[in-house]
């Protein structure tokens, strides 16, 4: 059973500006990644034959067993796998590391919307050079276009968190609850639930970055532009203003739970259906199985709500990328694993172990496609995931310093939540705040 894999929404510490200050002061818009590098198939095999030791910062759990098989198929490898915290602690590690020149692991991972702040501090190594470039179809859209920041490509997909519905059947049979098909259907079915039962919620949300940026995402906002150090940040778009709009509803109605994600309370409340949904990366399932055991048979996964009736669109909530940071000592054989870990062997280990695939060929394969959940009631949830996949939302940029960013939602939109401001207004104060920090590292910001 995976642990619990979740993705770092509310940054706990941020990296610092000397990254950015150094990369801006480069003066280039161009490819902006680390120094070209590569090697030919053959250099690859050469390096895997020859041997050596590379070390891997990751806390994806997934990774140990395919750690353990590559070394069993290459024996004169050692791959030293080290857990050097979760999300922002590891960034802040490897930062670090990068800072003083010493003690760089020659892999890492790093999650999708942080991915540009460490390409544009020329931190990782472009892997065009490796042949990463030839690598499109085998990724699904969303994960692919995340490691390609800029020209390059500078990490390959590990994983992926195409969005879906999970809800809690038991709890919509007792009330007499529709399934929503779109957001609009969402609000009413969560005005019906709380006025059924006062104790219970259609979901819990008190303010998160991260599920603010993907429903945007999916509602057809793009707030950010990234062209280089030019930035461009506006929530006053259309996408953005449709989905405030709606969750205000649910802000302004009490709908919405105010107990904190992750945390015990969280738990119990997915365990005895006080929250009765959540709209989530598909990453989700195992993290219900392993924290909610109480509420087996009970969850079933349904698509999306939609903006639109009929529409089949969706978007991209967390998932990681493994990178070669450009001050790693060994990045053939680095390269080697990653493409071990996440096209070949290693992810269908992965998917075996319970990761959410990032590739199409996990993706589309009967046995991925076909297995039945206990936990969800023996329904095939892995067929709404996957549909899920192929629908994300094209064009999607994050910041190069989002991980600053998500640092300081809580202090700005995340007011709304609290009744002190609306959501369109907070989203204008984080807007701001952005915008200030950018230009004070050296951005042009707009």
């Amino acid at each position: 059973m995976m642990v619990i894999r979740r993705r770092t929404l509310l940054a706990s510490a941020v990296l610092s500006a000397s990254l950015l200050v150094t990369a801006c002061g480069s003066g280039d818009d161009g490819d902006s990644g680390g120094q070209s590098a590569g090697a030919s198939d053959a250099d690859i095999q050469a390096a895997l034959d020859a041997g050596g030791s590379i070390t891997v910062w990751a806390w994806e759990p997934t990774l140990k067993q395919v750690a353990t098989d590559f070394q069993a198929k290459y024996p004169k490898v050692k791959v030293n796998l080290v857990n050097a915290g979760t999300g922002n602690d590891q960034y802040t590690a490897l930062q670090n590391a990068i800072k003083a020149g010493s003690g760089v692991p020659d892999v890492a991972q790093v999650e999708y919307y942080a991915l540009p702040q460490f390409v544009l501090s020329k931190a990782l190594t472009s892997l065009h050079g490796y042949g990463a470039d030839k690598l499109q179809g085998t990724f699904t859209p969303g994960p692919w276009n995340a490691v390609r920041p800029g020209d390059g490509v500078y990490g390959l997909p590990m994983d992926s968190g195409p969005m879906a519905l999970f809800y809690n059947k038991e709890v919509f049979d007792k009330h007499g609850l529709k399934v929503p098909t779109t957001w609009d259907e969402y609000v009413a079915e969560a005005g019906k639930l709380h006025k059924a039962d006062p104790k219970a919620y259609i979901t819990s949300d008190n303010g998160d970055a991260g599920f603010t940026t993907s429903m945007i995402w999916q509602a057809g906002g793009r707030p950010y532009t990234v062209d280089g150090t030019k930035v461009g940040i506006n929530f006053a778009d259309q996408g953005t203003q449709k989905f405030t709009a709606t969750w205000q509803k649910l802000i302004d109605g009490k709908l919405l739970s105010p107990v904190t994600g992750w945390s015990d309370a969280w738990y119990k409340g997915l365990g005895d259906g006080t929250i009765a949904t959540l709209v989530i990366g598909a990453w989700m399932p195992a993290n219900l199985e392993s924290g909610v055991k109480a509420a087996s048979g009970k969850w079933r996964v349904a698509p999306m709500p939609q903006w639109e009736a009929g529409g089949k669109v969706t978007a991209e909530n967390g998932g990681s990328s493994l990178a070669i940071p450009e001050q790693g000592a060994n990045k053939t054989l680095a390269y080697a694993f990653l493409k071990y870990a996440t096209v070949d062997q290693g992810a269908q280990t992965r998917a075996d172990g319970g990761a959410f695939p990032a590739t199409t060929a996990q993706l589309n394969s009967p046995g991925f496609l076909n297995k039945d959940f206990p936990y969800f009631g023996g329904q095939k949830v892995n067929q709404v995931l996957a549909e899920s996949a192929g629908q994300v939302a094209s064009n999607w940029s994050y910041l190069p310093f989002q991980v600053y960013a998500n640092s300081v939602f809580g202090d700005t939109a995340g007011k709304a939540y609290l009744g002190g401001t609306s959501l369109q207004d907070g989203l204008k104060a984080w807007q701001d705040i952005s915008i200030k920090y950018g230009r004070e590292q050296g951005f042009t910001v707009q």
